[in-house]
């Protein structure tokens, strides 16, 4: 029998080619940069201009030309008559010789200055005359200097954090708010990034029901096209959702709606039962099914179908026990799709005692449910796959391997933490 490893090298071998398209810059998406979040630039961007685009004052203070202050000190102070104000969104301006010129944080140096004394280092340590409806201060205005300047002192440089033509984020990063802010501030509007995978959640069964219906007899809530959108969802991808009833006929007019998604997962129809719906549909096309050595999901699926234009569109199967669906995900699917969005794609792995003794298939890999207490032991609790709600209140997935049956309290096992 195949084991997880044996089906998870199997998956990338199927999925690498879509990876391979998708980070292929011409497949890329240009959207505005307010859509752009958690997205994958697909090729470099470079900067249209310099950032900042005039040289600017660090500080609230003067700009002075450093020759006029070279000699002061306080003993003797060197006082200037106080000239144009250049506040933030002001032009540049013209500084005459002589002078100090206020200025504002970001504003504009003006020209012929080169260098900016913080206001608290001038005498007196406040603007004389300026704000409100004043922007300069009354003609005749002196204020005095007692320490030399050094040329480019609180001068920030025109592309002192990009010039034109430089790179300001290479592709494959991921955009979060240091970087659109990054690319916002060098005027860039819009960027290429990479497609996110468009994936088709195919459910099936003649029992399930939307959460809100009525339910008869022998019908049950689907649980898996929530979950399973959820995790798809978190993982970068994006989802279109259908149900179809047990006939292979209605697997295969449903996937044929949809001949432009990237890939196809299934939920439900793939085991050794007589009334198998995704199996009885897509053995004769391209996938392949059979059980692997896990507890729970033994039964998979994964292959590739063709659509009426040629394309080949990878398939993958889950078993339809909603704990099986998600482990399923969890295991073989989640790692690829959060990689391709540029995300950290394995769990924290840790090792932790057992709170107790347990028992497990030798001839399998079983992944159980648990928590970590508080004591650094770990509880696990049953395996079966249709207890969802103990997977909802877990903290951790923990690793049974194959050719074990059996582990006393106190044994150490692989846990995969599921609450970060």
């Amino acid at each position: 029998m195949r084991t997880p490893a044996d089906h998870t090298r199997d998956i990338a071998e199927l999925l690498h080619p879509l990876s391979v398209r998708l980070a292929d810059p011409a497949s890329a998406e240009h959207v505005a940069l307010d859509d752009a979040r958690g997205r994958l630039l697909a090729v470099d961007v470079t900067s249209p201009g310099s950032v900042p685009p005039f040289a600017n004052s660090q500080m609230d203070g003067y700009a002075v030309r450093s020759g006029d202050v070279s000699t002061a000190s306080a003993t003797e102070p060197v006082t200037l008559t106080v000239g144009e104000t250049s506040a933030a969104g002001d032009g540049i301006g013209t500084h005459l010789a002589g002078t100090a010129s206020p200025v504002m944080t970001g504003a504009p140096i003006p020209r012929g200055a080169d260098a900016v004394i913080p206001i608290e280092h001038a005498d007196p340590p406040h603007f004389v005359g300026i704000g409100g409806a004043s922007h300069d201060a009354p003609a005749g205005t002196t204020v005095a200097f007692t320490a030399p300047v050094d040329a480019g002192t609180y001068v920030r440089p025109a592309g002192a954090d990009l010039a034109v033509g430089d790179v300001i984020l290479v592709a494959g990063t991921r955009l979060d708010a240091v970087q659109l802010g990054s690319l916002a501030a060098a005027g860039v509007a819009e960027v290429p990034v990479r497609p996110r995978p468009q994936v088709l959640l195919l459910s099936t069964g003649d029992e399930l029901r939307a959460p809100g219906e009525q339910l008869a007899p022998g019908q049950i809530y689907d649980a898996n096209t929530t979950s399973l959108t959820a995790a798809l969802h978190e993982a970068g991808a994006m989802v279109v959702r259908a149900a179809v009833r047990d006939e292979a006929s209605a697997v295969l007019a449903e996937l044929s709606r949809h001949p432009a998604v990237d890939l196809v997962i299934t939920a439900g129809g793939v085991s050794a039962g007589a009334f198998e719906v995704v199996r009885d549909a897509l053995t004769d096309a391209g996938v392949a099914f059979g059980p692997i050595a896990m507890q729970p999901g033994g039964p998979q699926g994964f292959g590739a179908i063709e659509t009426a234009d040629g394309r080949r569109v990878p398939v993958i199967a889950f078993p339809g026990n909603p704990v099986s669906a998600l482990l399923s995900f969890e295991m073989f699917l989640r790692p690829f799709l959060r990689d391709v969005a540029g995300l950290s794609p394995l769990r924290r792995v840790a090792r932790a005692p057992l709170a107790h003794a347990i028992t497990s298939p030798r001839g399998k890999h079983q992944v159980r449910r648990g928590a970590l207490r508080a004591d650094g032991t770990v509880e696990v609790g049953a395996p079966g796959s249709h207890l969802l709600h103990d997977y909802a209140r877990a903290t951790v997935l923990a690793h049974i391997p194959i050719g074990v049956d059996a582990l006393p309290e106190g044994a150490e096992v692989e846990v995969w933490r599921i609450d970060e």
